[in-house]
């Protein structure tokens, strides 16, 4: 009778909403911490999980030290900023995704839309020809990020007919022309040194991520991330349309210029730490709309997660794959445009 009475709770759980609901929740928030852990144990240098729980259980509590200090490096020097830096980059550029394509109301929007990938790449191209040192490439980057999303809006702003449609065209603009710059960088670059400098950094790697660059990144992410989440309930609106925003009392253009702002502090800050990687902004909002709904109280959250778990999965995977570590902008894009093409034809309801 217990067996029975238990067999029809489960029952009740998985084929209620609530039910599911919770389930979903529960899976989303299990796992990052899991790859988390998972992913110290990953690598060329082999590391147990039982040594690894000694490793980790040594920094808070008076354990014999019996493992080489080579481990201690490995784990708390290497893997783990590269870690923690693949899981904010993956968030960050998946809650700009998603922001955005509530923003335009087009499920075809990334976080580069604006010209931020492009213009961080140029950043860093320029700083890697003049031979700038690993914080000047970061900081030409980011500001170069910031600088083409600041262009695009710019020009876009002296078009008045169709604001969003000016915005997406000037973003598209200013991107090509940051991308001709980069291209004449290359073409001009030496190809012994130079060129594979310039070439491997925009394909996109975390393999050179150390704690400080972790530390350089985390207040731009927090100051575009924080901002979003506490307005998400105004991205519903405005998902719905610019005249419906307007008769609920929100000043729409504020709102749009704070969320292009906090995007791309997110977008610019994530390019200039691991070069440009993409589809993660434009994949990771669709699968989790088509988990949590398109309610962007728990959308973003969701794309929080989803992302992180899915970029740090593919950097697991970079590292393990092959003899030489692949780049992670070509995983995620060998993974991501078929995955996004089933999500399309599984998907039975509409992207908003």
């Amino acid at each position: 009778m217990e067996l029975i009475k238990k067999r029809n709770i489960f029952q009740l759980i998985f084929q209620s909403r609530d039910g599911l609901r919770v389930i979903k929740g529960g899976a989303l928030f299990a796992l990052p911490p899991l790859l988390f852990i998972i992913s110290f144990t990953l690598g060329r240098y082999p590391v147990s999980p039982d040594l690894l729980l000694n490793v980790l259980a040594a920094k808070l509590l008076p354990l014999q030290h019996t493992w080489p200090d080579t481990v201690d490096t490995v784990v708390f020097q290497v893997r783990l900023p590269r870690i923690i830096a693949s899981m904010l980059v993956g968030a960050a550029l998946a809650t700009a995704g998603a922001a955005y394509q509530g923003m335009f109301k087009n499920p075809l929007v990334s976080p580069d839309i604006l010209g931020a990938s492009a213009g961080a790449g140029f950043g860093a191209a320029i700083a890697i020809f003049n031979s700038f040192s690993i914080i000047g490439i970061q900081a030409s980057s980011f500001l170069f990020g910031l600088l083409a999303v600041l262009l695009a809006y710019a020009v876009s702003s002296r078009i008045r007919h169709d604001p969003m449609l000016a915005l997406i065209l000037s973003g598209i603009l200013v991107g090509t022309l940051f991308t001709s710059g980069t291209s004449l960088i290359k073409y001009m670059a030496d190809p012994y040194d130079k060129l594979p400098a310039i070439t491997y950094w925009l394909m996109g790697s975390l393999a050179a991520v150390a704690p400080r660059d972790v530390l350089s990144v985390i207040i731009p992410m927090l100051a575009g991330a924080v901002p979003l989440y506490l307005l998400r309930w105004r991205l519903n609106v405005l998902s719905l349309g610019e005249e419906e925003a307007r008769a609920l009392g929100i000043n729409t253009g504020r709102l749009k210029f704070l969320v292009i702002v906090c995007s791309t502090l997110m977008t610019a800050a994530a390019v200039s730490i691991c070069g440009v990687i993409g589809w993660v902004g434009l994949l990771v909002p669709h699968l989790a709309r088509m988990l949590v709904g398109p309610n962007y109280k728990v959308l973003l959250p969701a794309s929080i997660l989803i992302g992180s778990s899915y970029l740090l999965l593919v950097d697991d995977l970079a590292r393990i794959m092959a003899v030489v570590e692949i780049p992670l902008g070509i995983l995620t894009s060998l993974i991501g445009a078929p995955f996004f093409l089933y999500l399309l034809q599984r998907s039975r309801r509409g992207w908003l």
